[in-house]
């Protein structure tokens, strides 16, 4: 796949660079997932409605309770949560798990930024550790995975044993890891196996009982397969020579490969490699690739019911499916750098990550906090009639039925076998999370990238042409003083200097270690082209990102709006622009089939519900901040028609230009969804409420005529003072400039800084 943009000369509203970068984020436990104590959860709900849920063991209604958590240092009580009974098998087990859910009755509710949370029994595992182990192993790796800690569940005032609380994958997961969330989620689950079946993406909405193999959580409005489609035909498809560039176009190929090492390791063969079963992909936005995520660790370490010995099996032939076809994981093995990096992997989980000085001792702080409420457990014998002696063994030896390992004596055993079989060949170095914003003409041009290597690098830099001339080296630095977050995180950055009008520039990344060995990616060159505009004169004119109670759309509900606007003498058909909050992203909502004439203006809800109407984006506007742009067809790369980036916003506060299509911007008094501002900008009354002296501001200080509460914003929105009962305010950091005074009760005044 060939990157090919182009930038052109436009004027960008308020706009503010930064880099970002892709790279998962690992967010800390914090109290919620806490695992120093074991907190209490309860559950409060209706008797008779418990029983039903305990009869009705396949649905998955949700039903009212409230949630109550008692432990690490809170206490809290959130009324109105949804409950239900979730898992496969577990269903049918005495001891069940079940799914929290705090937005189903109140939405948008979070809890500590949580919208749901499971509680699973881990029934099978008399351990009650295997997926917390798990877990841990993935976050040491480097990968997303969810969080988690045992807890005490009570429902109704009866223990129900120790759970493991376990955070839910959805789109507050993808974008606490990969700071985005408008792309697809897809759960995957049995018979999940990446096999392709056509190339019309429709034939991978393929049901298996009642929900799909392949089912898409987020977007399901558009429900739209072809990045997924996209995937399995470059996975399945490609001639080998083209298959380490056309893969890694698509696909975080690298993290991939450590999620493969570890679900060898661990011998998680409800898994991918195994039983095509148990993985989300997400497609990244901000790399446009699909990224791995494991799901549901609980049958690993030798919990076996096939009679298979796991802690030996060959970890390069670990799906021996005879005719049935994994190519996500024989497709790596088949190429030799992929197999490679696979191998360092491994070796590293081997040697380094679960070397039983430093993880046994880490199982048995676990193990000896969890062990007095397990005791107590009324519904751990249930099952498979475990006691405590079974609790403890299963640490360090076979207990019987399923469970064919202790923890401990598997991990040895593999460490063992993997060791021996374990290929030690020199790897590539690892190029990742490549990341970059389209430069202005003439503007420094920033790059970001993960590089790392198991031998010290000699080289990491950006090989660039301009105008196809001489090849030019700009080195890439991880010193945290070059756009490269912080010194010593093998994230490296570099700037080339500003290219002019009227040029051409391509580039790529290269990393070369001590012993030779080199990688560059992307395999085809970045290319910019720098040229003039001549685009139409559409404009982002005004909008409120916290409509609470001014305007509803067409089914009643006050969602935050957009208000389009054709400035230009023609008429301009809609149906290949684009809107977007995420600068990364600059086709994430099309617009849909619609002229708009000269002058006229056309409304978008920004509500993230597409299934409302076809002026419904799949965004939300952030009344805190953030970015909005307008961007025209992929034919033109995706040119910038108007930009913004805004500041906090308040409740039914209107943010617009003050001429229709031209400057400045600014709160205006009153909102004209659909209608010209040009008459009914500013009231120009209330201005004259507010006394200020003097203004312009010349000395530091600012005058009010009596002691009042409120801030001061620059005409881009963002607040730069607030200020609670004062007549004297200092100004002395402010820069010089046209700024706005408002007070709380929604007097303004224009302030002047010289």
């Amino acid at each position: 796949m060939k990157f090919e943009t182009k930038t052109y000369l436009f004027a960008v509203l308020f706009f503010i660079p930064f880099i970002t970068f892709s790279q998962p984020n690992l967010p800390e436990a914090g109290v919620v997932f806490d695992d120093s104590s074991v907190p209490r959860i309860d559950i409060q709900i209706n008797p008779d409605t418990l029983d039903w849920i305990y009869n009705n063991v396949d649905s998955y209604i949700e039903w009212h309770a409230t949630f109550i958590f008692n432990g690490n240092a809170i206490t809290d009580t959130l009324e109105n949560v949804g409950f239900r009974l979730r898992g496969n098998t577990s269903r049918y087990s005495a001891k069940k798990s079940f799914k929290v859910s705090f937005n189903t009755f109140e939405p948008g509710r979070k809890w500590y930024g949580l919208e749901k949370l499971n509680l699973n029994g881990e029934h099978n595992d008399p351990s009650i550790m295997r997926s917390k182990l798990s877990w841990e192993l993935v976050r040491e790796m480097g990968l997303p995975g969810p969080r988690c800690n045992h807890v005490r569940v009570y429902i109704n005032g009866n223990f129900y044993g120790v759970y493991i609380n376990v955070e839910h994958i959805d789109e507050e997961f993808v974008k606490s890891r990969f700071d985005n969330n408008d792309g697809n989620l897809f759960k995957c689950l049995y018979p999940a196996d990446l096999k392709y079946k056509g190339s019309n993406p429709d034939v991978y909405k393929e049901v298996y009982g009642d929900r799909r193999a392949y089912d898409l959580k987020t977007n399901s409005g558009l429900d739209n397969y072809s990045d997924l489609a996209n995937l399995i035909d470059i996975l399945n498809n490609t001639p080998e020579n083209d298959f380490y560039c056309e893969i890694t176009d698509v696909f975080n190929v690298f993290d991939y490969l450590k999620a493969a090492a570890i679900d060898v390791f661990i011998a998680n063969w409800d898994g991918y490699i195994y039983n095509k079963n148990n993985f989300y992909l997400y497609h990244n936005t901000e790399t446009d690739k699909m990224e791995y995520i494991h799901y549901d660790l609980d049958n690993t370490y030798g919990i076996d019911w096939f009679g298979k010995e796991w802690s030996t099996r060959d970890i390069y032939d670990w799906e021996q499916h005879g005719s049935e076809v994994r190519p996500l994981y024989t497709k790596m093995m088949e190429n030799q750098e992929f197999r490679d990096l696979y191998s360092a992997y491994m070796q590293k989980l081997v040697v380094d990550i679960t070397d039983p000085d430093v993880l046994f001792p880490r199982l048995n702080e676990l193990r000896d906090m969890i062990a007095p409420y397990v005791a107590e457990d009324p519904y751990y014998p249930l099952d498979y009639g475990y006691d405590i002696d079974d609790f403890y063994n299963s640490f360090e030896e076979p207990i019987g039925a399923h469970v064919e390992k202790g923890i401990k004596q598997y991990i040895n055993e593999r460490r063992i076998s993997a060791n021996s079989q374990v290929e030690e060949n020199a790897t590539i170095p690892v190029i990742n999370y490549i990341h970059f914003d389209y430069p202005l003409p003439g503007e420094d041009f920033w790059i970001s990238a993960y590089v790392s290597a198991l031998q010290p690098l000699q080289t990491v830099r950006v090989e660039y042409q301009v105008n196809a001339g001489t090849t030019q080296y700009a080195t890439l630095f991880d010193d945290g003083d070059h756009n490269d977050k912080e010194a010593g995180d093998d994230i490296y950055g570099a700037m080339i200097p500003g290219i002019p009008m009227n040029n051409s520039l391509s580039w790529q990344i290269s990393a070369t270690d001590e012993f030779g060995k080199s990688n560059i990616l992307p395999c085809e060159p970045v290319f910019i082209q720098f040229e003039p505009s001549d685009e139409a004169a559409l404009f982002i004119n005004e909008f409120m990102a916290d409509n609470e109670s001014f305007i509803t759309d067409e089914a009643g509900q006050f969602d935050d709006w957009i208000e389009i606007y054709n400035g230009d003498a023609e008429a301009i058909w809609l149906g290949d622009k684009y809107l977007t909050d995420n600068p990364d992203n600059p086709d994430k909502w099309l617009f849909p089939d619609i002229t708009l004439q000269p002058g006229e203006f056309i409304i978008v809800w920004a509500d993230e519900d597409q299934g409302q109407g076809p002026l419904h984006t799949n965004f939300k506007l952030n009344a805190a901040g953030e970015y909005l742009g307008l961007f025209d067809s992929q034919s033109t790369a995706f040119f910038p028609l108007d930009t913004i980036t805004y500041g906090e916003q308040n409740p039914d506060m209107v943010f617009g230009r003050f001429l229709d299509g031209g400057l400045p911007w600014m709160y205006l008094n009153t909102p004209t969804p659909g209608s010209t501002n040009e008459t009914n900008s500013v009231d120009m009354s209330e201005i004259d409420k507010l006394n200020i002296y003097p203004n312009p501001v010349v000395n530091g200080w600012l005058f009010l005529s009596k002691p009042v509460s409120g801030k001061i914003i620059n005409l881009q929105g963002e607040v730069l003072i607030k200020f609670e009962m004062k007549q004297k305010i200092g100004l002395n950091n402010i820069k010089p400039g046209l700024y706005i005074i408002q007070t709380v009760d929604g007097k303004s005044n224009k302030l002047i800084v010289q």
